[in-house]
Order: C-alpha cells, then sequence, then structure tokens
C-alpha cells in the first residue's frame, strides 16, 4: 500500500535551502538532529513509533547537498517512501554500538576536520540519545566541535509554510466538530473521565489520527487547574467544565480549548467567560506583523488582571504546529518578532478567587494584514449543558 506525501519534493527543498543559507552565515557546516519534529520537518519520516524509547535516530543535514538518515534498520522501508535517498541503517538496538559509529562516520564524510556540527540546544530542545552515546560520539570526533545551532531550527519552524498551515487549520477543524458534539456525551451526572474517554471517540470519527493531549476540568464555579487528568466526579449542576484538547492530524496540532456550564451560569461564571473572550480578542488584534510577543501578553493581560503580569500558568499562550507547544511563548520576557506565517494559541485566564480559575484558548495564524482564525472563535457567551 503507498501514502501520498504530506508534502511535495520542492517543500522540503526549500526548507533545506532555508537551513543551509542560515548555516552559512552562522558558520556551521552540518546540523545533528535526533527528534520526531526536527526529522519531520525535513524529510516527512511520521510515525508512531517515536513513542518507543529504545531506539536512537538521527539526521544530518550538511551545509551542501540532502540531508542523510541515519537512522535503524525497521525504519528504512518508511524513510524510503519519501524524498530522503541516502539512508544508512544498523541493526538496532545493538548494545555494544547503536549507531554510533555509523553516525560519526557520515560526519567524518561530510564535516571537515575542524569543522563545526550544530545541535538545538535552547530552550524546548533536547538530545534524544544516550547521554553515554553522546560521549562517545564526541570522542570518535575528537577534531569536530559540536555546539548550538544558533538558533536555527527554532526561526525556521516557527515561521510555516501555506501547506503547514492548511494542515494545523485542518486540525482545528475536527476539533471544533467534537466540541460541537459535546452534548451527545456529557450530561448532569455524567462522570468527567467518561466524558473525557467520549470526547477522544468523538475527535477520532471527526477525523483525528490520535488524540495525545486532553486536559480539563468540572468543579462548581470553576475548576483548579488545566492540566489534571480527569475523575471519576459526576457533572453536577453550577459546575464549569472545560476541555482542552491537542489532537494530532497528518502530523499536526490543534490546541484550543472550550467551556460549558453545566445547567445556566451563575453571573460570575457569565461575565468571566466574557471577559476571556475579550482578551482573546486583544490578543488578537495586538498579533500583527512587527509587533512582539510580549506585546500579546501584555494586550490580554491588562483585560484578565488588570496588568499585574499574569498569572501561575505563566504564559498566556504559545507557538503551535508539529507540536502541541511550540516559540514563541507569551509571556513578559519574550521579545520574538512577529511575522507572517507564525501560528499561535491565545490562552488568556483568569482568577476567580478560592482556588478556581477559567481559561479559554484559540489558535490563530499571523498574515500581512493581521491576524486570522484557525480555530472558529467562541462568542461570549459560555456553551451551557441542560
Amino acid at each position: 500500500m503507498t501514502h501520498a506525501p504530506l508534502f511535495p519534493t520542492d517543500e522540503f527543498r526549500a526548507r533545506v535551502a532555508r537551513a543551509q543559507s542560515a548555516m552559512h552565515t552562522a558558520g556551521l557546516d552540518a546540523l545533528l538532529l535526533t527528534t520526531a519534529p526536527e526529522i519531520f520537518y525535513f524529510t516527512g519520516f511520521l510515525t508512531r513509533f517515536w513513542e518507543s524509547p529504545t531506539r536512537p535516530w538521527f539526521l544530518v543535514l550538511p551545509a551542501h547537498g540532502d540531508p542523510v538518515a541515519v537512522i535503524p534498520s525497521i525504519g528504512a522501508h518508511l524513510m524510503a517512501r519519501g524524498w530522503i535517498t541516502d539512508i544508512r541503517t544498523w541493526r538496532s538496538p545493538d548494545y555494544a554500538d547503536d549507531g554510533v559509529s555509523l553516525l560519526a562516520g557520515v560526519l567524518r564524510d561530510l564535516v571537515p576536520s575542524g569543522g563545526r556540527i550544530g545541535l538545538p540546544s535552547g530552550g524546548e530542545t533536547h538530545l534524544r540519545m544516550p547521554l553515554s552515546d553522546w560521549q562517545t560520539l564526541q570522542d570518535q570526533l575528537p577534531d569536530r566541535v559540536f555546539g548550538p545551532d544558533a538558533g536555527i531550527m527554532r526561526r525556521l519552524r516557527m515561521v510555516k509554510s501555506e501547506a503547514e498551515i492548511a494542515l494545523i487549520r485542518r486540525a482545528c477543524e475536527i476539533a471544533y466538530r467534537a466540541f460541537d458534539r459535546v452534548p451527545e456525551i456529557a450530561a448532569e451526572g455524567t462522570p468527567l473521565s467518561t466524558v473525557f474517554r467520549r470526547f477522544q471517540i468523538l475527535c477520532l470519527e471527526e477525523g483525528a489520527d490520535w488524540v495525545p493531549y486532553l486536559a480539563g476540568g468540572a468543579a462548581p464555579g470553576g475548576y483548579g487547574d488545566v492540566i489534571s487528568p480527569a475523575d471519576d466526579r459526576p457533572l453536577a449542576a453550577g459546575d464549569v467544565m472545560m476541555l482542552d484538547t491537542g489532537l494530532v492530524r497528518d502530523g499536526y496540532f490543534c490546541d484550543f480549548d472550550r467551556n460549558w456550564s453545566i445547567g445556566p451560569p451563575s453571573p460570575e461564571v457569565a461575565e468571566a467567560h466574557a471577559r476571556l473572550i475579550e482578551a482573546t480578542w486583544a490578543g488578537f488584534n495586538c498579533a500583527r506583523v512587527g509587533a512582539t510577543a510580549a506585546e500579546v501578553f501584555h494586550a490580554m493581560d491588562r483585560i484578565v488582571s488588570g496588568g499585574t503580569g499574569g498569572g501561575d500558568a505563566g504564559r498566556l499562550g504559545h507557538g503551535l504546529g508539529m507540536q502541541l507547544t511550540e516559540p514563541p511563548s507569551l509571556i513578559p520576557a519574550d521579545d520574538t518578532v512577529l511575522e507572517p506565517g507564525m501560528v499561535l494559541t491565545l490562552e488568556p485566564g483568569i482568577d476567580l478567587g478560592d482556588g478556581r480559575i477559567m481559561v479559554h484558548e484559540e489558535n490563530i495564524v499571523l498574515r500581512e494584514g493581521g491576524a486570522e482564525w484557525l480555530s472558529a472563535p467562541q462568542g461570549p457567551e459560555i456553551r451551557v449543558i441542560g
């Protein structure tokens, strides 16, 4: 069985060209990439097999020419269905040498003596290989210099292509249809844990490939946090229920939430929800090319907290794409300048006191003329069940 690639080869070649131009400016001879989104970005290699921590995977992007995949042989068939032609493999797991010597040989061939090899090294990055193997790799290449990638991958991935934006929009449409069906699965007396399970089914029925993230809460007049798993407490009149989903379609996430009142909302809840929507629109209107992530934060924070600097959640939104959360962060300290093609979540929250909060979230994309909704924006009236 064959599958059509998610992107044409020209899309991947354009990504490689942008990366190599930035590498030339930074004086890097190669990038060494080890994580699922980085490898997917340049190859289209999409698999759930990353859930297994057993095998390491590597992609080497030289200063000139096409990337070289250095991967366990179990992945060769899938990688070969894409555009990458130079695929080096070994039988993994190998407790004596799990691809380290093979990777060192590739880097030795592509990077001259004294050359510099960059790895994503800033916030929201990690090295997906055993630290002992990382040390062995450096020992085998004492005349090559390993160091940061000068922020190249961060900058590249923050700006999405039209093809990427279309996939994120599709994921948002799937989630929105599932949110509209929540009254089918939730009612007074239904345990929140049951709602969580049934909502994931709705997402799959509407077209999600999988639902790796679902959080939320339900409690009288607001909930305590936005990251908890569901408990078995039945929904009761006066509860506010929130579901926050990060479903995946074709390798790209959506990430937004919806709130419901179980029965008619109290005036406090109704007002809080309307203020969240007002803050979201303030963020939307501020999110323009040339503005900063910090400015978008402050536009929302002035409405939800009076400008006190936000709550314990730490930020009021973030980037979105192949991962549920990506740079930038909508915080006072993030001076990232917004560019066309950046996809963001807007996620203001309100502290209602007594350990209760409410949060609202939408997804947008930056255009030359301003922001554009990817999720269909919620109105000021909270949704009601029952």
